[in-house]
C-alpha cells in the first residue's frame, strides 16, 4: 500500500460521538472526505438534514443520525441496542462527545461531578466496550477518544472535567494493553485551546484569554478544522502501529 493509500477510508463506517458542532463535526467530515460512511450521535442531534448530514452526504458519503443522553445510563444501553438491531457495525469509533460544568472545587456539587463523570467517561467506556468487542472479534478497528490538556494539568474550577479527562488518558492505554495485539488501535487525541463553545467562557474573558494566548507559541486559538488530520492518521492505516498514544493538538502549549 502507498502512504497515500493507507489514509484512504473508503469502504469503512465511522461512528462519531458528539458530532453536531465544533470538534466532532469536524472529525466526521474529515473521515468522510477520507472515504468513510458516518453515523452521528449527539444529544441533540436532528435525526434528518443536520448541518453535519448535509456537509457529509455533499462528499458523496452516506450518513445516519441517532440521539443520546450520554450522562442517562439506560438511553445509552438503548443506544447500543438500536446500534446492534439497525446492523451498525463501526471499523472506526470516535469517542468526541463531552461536557463541562465550572464550579471552584468547594462548590463543585455532586451532581455537577456526576454528570460530567458519566458522559466523559463512564459512557466513554461502555460504548468502547460494546463497540470494541466486535473489532475483536472481526480482528481490526479504531477507537479514538477525545482527551485534554486536562489529562496532563489540573486545570482551574473544573474537579470534574479534569479528573474524567485524565481517567479517558488510562483508559486509552489500559484498552490499547488488551487489543493491540488483537487488530484494534486504541489511541486518543488531546485538544489544546480550541475555539468552540466549550471555551467560550475563557475566550470572553479578556485577561484570562491574553495568558492563554501567551503560552501558545503558535499564538492563536485552535480550529475544529486542526483536527481533520490527526482523526484521519488515527483513523487509517497509517497508525497501524500506533497504540495507546495520546496526540497532543494544541498549537505547542504543552512544550512551553
Amino acid at each position: 500500500m502507498s502512504v497515500l493509500g493507507s489514509f484512504d477510508l473508503t469502504g469503512k463506517t465511522a461512528l462519531v460521538t458528539g458530532c453536531k458542532r465544533g470538534i466532532g463535526r469536524a472529525m466526521a467530515e474529515a473521515l468522510a472526505e477520507a472515504g468513510a460512511d458516518i453515523v452521528g450521535v449527539s444529544a441533540s442531534l436532528e435525526t434528518e438534514g443536520s448541518a453535519v448530514e448535509k456537509s457529509v452526504q455533499a462528499l458523496g458519503r452516506r450518513f445516519k443520525a441517532y440521539q443520546c443522553d450520554f450522562s442517562d445510563r439506560a438511553a445509552l444501553t438503548e443506544f447500543i441496542g438500536q446500534l446492534a438491531a439497525d446492523g451498525v457495525a463501526p471499523d472506526i469509533l470516535v469517542n468526541n462527545a463531552g461536557t463541562i460544568k465550572r464550579a471552584p472545587a468547594a462548590e463543585h456539587g455532586d451532581d455537577l461531578w456526576d454528570q460530567v463523570i458519566d458522559v466523559n467517561l463512564s459512557s466513554q467506556f461502555i460504548l468502547s466496550r460494546e463497540i470494541g468487542r466486535g473489532m475483536v472479534e472481526r480482528g481490526h478497528g479504531k477507537i479514538i477518544f477525545t482527551a485534554s490538556l486536562l489529562t496532563f494539568q489540573g486545570g482551574i474550577t473544573v474537579p470534574g472535567y479534569a479528573a474524567s479527562k485524565g481517567g479517558l488518558g488510562q483508559l486509552t492505554k489500559a484498552l490499547a494493553n488488551e487489543w493491540a495485539g488483537k487488530g484494534v488501535n486504541v489511541n486518543a487525541i488531546a485538544p489544546g485551546y480550541i475555539a468552540t463553545d466549550n471555551t467560550q467562557a475563557l475566550q470572553d474573558d479578556a485577561a484570562r484569554s491574553k495568558s492563554i494566548l501567551e503560552r501558545i507559541p503558535q499564538g492563536r486559538w485552535g480550529k475544529p478544522q486542526d483536527f481533520a488530520g490527526p482523526t484521519v492518521f488515527l483513523a487509517s492505516a497509517a497508525s497501524d502501529y500506533v497504540n495507546g498514544e495520546i496526540l497532543v493538538v494544541d498549537g505547542g502549549w504543552m512544550g512551553r
